[in-house]
């Protein structure tokens, strides 16, 4: 197999305020969007998160479309977790967990955005 690009997809409830959300947070960029939905994308990453409304009938199976944002975890490795909570928080983001250390060596801390998907940052230490 050969795979050409990638992408992770969300079904949420309100698009754009996720979207906003990784804008204004994380430093995402509109790659495409249209009608219930919207892929951001990001220099450092090589691939997109598409963005998808509850309720699209092109999302098929339905049965797997699910509740807005429940249970979506995003994770981000990053240089400094303490200096990037500092400035998610001050800008505003709901704070989830403030950066904590695992015993196994991970720094981590966690924002919600407004559908409830939980975006993670995450520092070795």
């Amino acid at each position: 197999m050969h795979i050409t690009g990638s992408a992770l997809s969300l079904t949420v409830d309100d698009v754009e305020a996720s979207a906003d959300f990784a804008r204004r947070h994380f430093g995402f960029t509109d790659a495409m969007s249209a009608d219930g939905f919207v892929a951001i994308t990001h220099p450092d990453l090589g691939w997109n998160i598409t963005l998808l409304r509850t309720g699209l009938p092109s999302f098929r199976p339905e049965r797997i479309a699910g509740p807005s944002g429940q249970g979506l975890l995003v994770v981000f490795v990053v240089d400094d977790v303490d200096a990037e909570f500092a400035r998610v928080a001050a800008a505003g983001a709901e704070v989830v967990t403030p950066p904590e250390t695992e015993p196994w060596g991970e720094r981590y801390c966690q924002v919600a955005d407004p559908n409830g998907i939980v975006w993670q940052l995450v520092t070795w230490v």
